[in-house]
């Protein structure tokens, strides 16, 4: 079990930065962003499925989810 929390603890934080590389913006910014809107816990909760594509899709699917909840929030 202890190897499952590292291999996640390694795709959120290579999450992280594909993000922050591709939006432009910074570490800082990129967590506010996904605690707000609860990225880490779908990634984490995700991770089987996620953890087996491509960056690319990995991505979209983020922004697919945050606009999701943005929609709820309004």
């Amino acid at each position: 079990m202890e190897r499952k929390k590292q291999d996640i603890a390694y795709f959120l934080s290579f999450c992280i930065e594909q993000y922050k590389s591709t939006k432009k913006m910074n570490g800082t910014e990129v967590m506010k962003t996904f605690v707000q809107y609860g990225v880490l816990d779908y990634l984490s909760e995700h991770f089987e499925i996620l953890h087996t594509q491509s960056h690319q899709w990995i991505l979209e699917d983020i922004d697919e989810f945050i606009n999701i909840r943005k929609r709820k929030d309004a």
